[in-house]
């Protein structure tokens, strides 16, 4: 047996041997760990080896001896394989403290189980070889994730998050199933290999129909509309794996029907980057008005998708203008993005679960002063901020700087290719800048400044299973920042599997440029530390003081007086209200002593406001009406049947 499956095996045996454990909660708990941790950890050595060995693995199996499962291995499929194995390893060892809740034994067995269930599946999907292995675990993938947000069932908005996540992931599921269909009926084969022999036509509806299912998954707006309900309602190590990496297999299935249709036509990198743009700028907008820590970061997910699809998008550009530099640097970029992504993201959604564990809350506006008793926890989401608002010297920044660069190539073509690349320039400075006010905001809110409610006063963090993954990641942000070359080597390797029709891809070009991000990295770090040593130089035998902030006057400041992080984002959403339309509620104060009043504000997601309007009701207003058909009388529900079969014998 191939190291891959038998990794999946041990996964599958850590999520089902807790079930049989009865309501012994340490067994539970070190069972899951151990084995769902140790299949992560064997399957991200297999994975990392076949990636840097380039060398392709496939295997074939039948399924009730009618079908064949096929699955392979290229670099693509074994880049996602290494996001997908780290950062489901380090939620693992993260649950273990996490998880700490014994009178709910026989659910956190439950959990373990589908969460295992979820991990093999997201590696299956991105290794599936055919169209029957590909929708078997693309919805084995789909439910299991679903139990997983519902984990607090007994809470209302929960089963509403899960509710919608399902039927996001169905409506997706139809789009994909739609789109092999096609691939079917042209082919007459299951295998993705046989799809180049399409018509062009077919191959451009089978794109759109699969970019729409693919897009679902993947929080692409408006199809996001899920996943700030589901997020928040999942707990905070399967909300890190769930936007690390299970949204990218969305992004994986652009990538492979791109790449198996063999067709490099301008409107495909159009319509991803068009997309990726709009997602960019509205996801992070979003994010910026959220008041709840863990739907913030949800919407910044959906920037960060947009980010991928923009470096993707130049990537299509660039191969149907005949430039491969660009085309490199595109794909290249927006693959690195898509392991930088899972990296931070996942770093700062666990700092947001240690937050709401130990204070009860993901209101931000009712915390403040964290850092002072929670210095691993502030530190390492400080770190998070910085690599997720494409800062340097962290990881956020070089995937970034390639897609630039891949912007700029495009700037030196004409018509459609230099205005889309001079947009795409554009949109990636306004999305850095409105990410940096956001996490400037949670950071100045959340970790600063004193306790806004006894929910954030005196709290540790305690739970060192808690702490190391994130201090893993919080390194790997530094490291990837200062020593890119080995990442983007594989992204580059990635990249090259795609098929453009480049032949094999020069690595020396790109290595030169590492060599410069390492030595500024340097240059950066030297500088910091000359102003410590001349801090401690300069400080020594002087007595440091301490005093009260100035209190602009007043004798007796309040942490009421601090700023709020509605009051911190006032004027940039203002700028944007018709895209991020404001509700607010405040009673106007009225004489001349005045009763206690309230102010509550809420930014408006326009897809989901819409959505409603344009969509659901009239489905609804349909379904209502075709009631009539679902009448309990059963000769008649055999009668559809028959109706059905004599009407699919015409098109047989």
């Amino acid at each position: 047996m191939d190291l891959f499956f038998l990794s999946l095996v041990i996964i599958l045996l850590g999520g089902v041997l807790p079930l049989f454990a009865g309501r012994q909660f340490a067994v539970i708990k070190t069972v899951a760990v151990a084995g769902i941790g140790a299949g992560c950890l064997l399957g991200f050595i297999d994975s990392g080896i076949k990636l840097s060995q380039a060398v392709p693995f496939s295997a074939s199996f039948q399924y009730l001896k009618v079908f064949s499962l096929s699955f392979q291995i290229d670099s693509l499929s074994a880049f996602f394989l290494v996001t997908i194995f780290a950062i489901s390893f380090l939620a693992t060892v993260y649950s273990y403290h996490y998880m700490n809740k014994p009178e709910k034994a026989v659910r956190v067995s439950v959990n373990y189980f589908f969460f295992a269930l979820l991990i093999v599946s997201m590696a299956l999907v991105v290794t599936a070889g055919n169209m029957i292995a590909f929708m078997l675990s693309w919805e084995i993938m789909s439910l299991s994730s679903f139990f997983l947000v519902i984990y607090n069932y007994q809470v209302p908005e929960n089963r509403k998050a899960g509710y919608l996540y399902l039927v996001f992931s169905h409506v997706g599921a139809m789009c994909i199933f739609a789109a092999f269909g096609i691939m079917y009926g042209q082919t007459g084969s299951f295998e993705f290999k046989d799809a180049a022999g399409m018509t062009e036509t077919a191959k451009i509806v089978m794109f759109l129909l699969a970019f729409a299912g693919f897009g679902s998954k993947a929080g692409i707006f408006p199809f996001h509309v899920w996943l700030p309900h589901a997020h928040p309602a999942a707990p905070s190590h399967i909300s890190a794996v769930m936007s690390g990496v299970m949204i990218k297999t969305g992004i994986y299935g652009i990538l492979r029907m791109y790449s198996i249709l063999h067709l490099h036509t301008l409107l495909f990198g159009e319509i991803v980057l068009i997309a990726g743009m709009i997602s960019g700028i509205l996801g992070v907008l979003y994010a910026l008005g959220q008041n709840d820590l863990k739907r913030l970061l949800a919407y910044s997910s959906v920037e960060n998708i947009g980010i991928i699809l923009i470096g993707i998008g130049i990537g299509m550009i660039g191969v149907s203008s005949n430039q491969p530099v660009m085309a490199i640097l595109g794909f290249a970029g927006g693959l690195l993005h898509v392991l930088n992504h899972s990296i931070f993201k996942s770093l700062l959604f666990m700092g947001a679960g240690i937050v709401l564990q130990k204070t009860g809350t993901r209101s931000i506006e009712v915390l403040g002063g964290l850092i002072k008793q929670m210095k691993i926890t502030g530190t390492t989401f400080l770190i998070g901020s910085l690599a997720i608002s494409g800062l340097p010297p962290f990881n956020g920044f070089v995937s970034e700087f390639l897609i630039y660069l891949g912007g700029f190539k495009g700037v030196m073509l004409e018509k459609s290719p230099f205005v889309l690349s001079l947009l795409a320039i554009v949109c990636l400075a306004i999305i850095g800048g409105l990410a940096l006010a956001c996490f400037s905001r949670v950071l100045g809110v959340v970790f600063q400044g004193e306790p806004r409610s006894p929910a954030a006063v005196n709290r540790d963090e305690k739970g060192p299973a808690m702490l190391i993954p994130m201090m893993v990641l919080s390194c790997v942000c530094v490291l990837i920042g200062i020593f890119p070359r080995v990442f983007m080597e594989s992204a580059i390797k990635a990249a090259s599997s795609l098929e453009l029709g480049y032949g094999r891809i020069p690595f020396e070009p790109f290595l030169e440029l590492t060599g410069n991000i390492t030595r500024a990295a340097a240059i950066f770090f030297a500088v910091l530390l000359l102003i410590l040593l001349l801090r401690i130089v300069l400080y020594r035998n002087k007595q440091i003081t301490r005093s009260g902030t100035w209190g602009c006057g007043f004798t007796q400041p309040t942490v009421k007086m601090q700023y709020t992080g509605s009051s911190y984002a006032s004027s940039i959403l203002g700028f944007f209200k018709t895209l991020a339309p404001l509700t607010e509620d405040h009673p106007a104060i009225q004489g001349r002593f005045p009763e206690k009043t309230h102010y509550h504000s809420k930014i408006n997601d326009i897809a989901e406001l819409h959505m409603g309007n344009v969509i659901v009701r009239p489905v609804m207003f349909l379904f209502d009406h075709l009631r009539w058909i679902q009448h309990g009388e059963i000769h008649l529900y055999i009668g559809y049947i028959l109706l059905a079969i004599v009407v699919l014998l015409f098109f047989v």
